[in-house]
């Protein structure tokens, strides 16, 4: 287990990632990671995926040209 230090950052608030699990998860200074919801209620965090990347950039896509019709579902 890592813990994760929590710094100011401007007006947000930033994790400190030690080397060890920068290397584990397999990214780098400026990398991406993915905070998702794990199916029993936890968070996972993983490294930057291209395949995960290109599903989340459809799935914006799609929300995008159709927000008012999701906005409109969501009454």
């Amino acid at each position: 287990m890592f813990a994760l230090k929590l710094t100011r950052v401007g007006n947000s608030v930033g994790a400190v990632f030690p080397k060890e699990l920068l290397a584990k998860l397999g990214v780098e200074k400026g990398g991406v990671v993915y905070l998702t919801d794990a199916p029993d209620g936890a968070m996972r965090i993983s490294g930057y995926d291209s395949e995960v990347a290109e599903e989340i950039a459809m799935g914006e896509k799609f929300m995008g040209r159709y927000r008012d019709t999701l906005r409109a579902l969501a009454k």
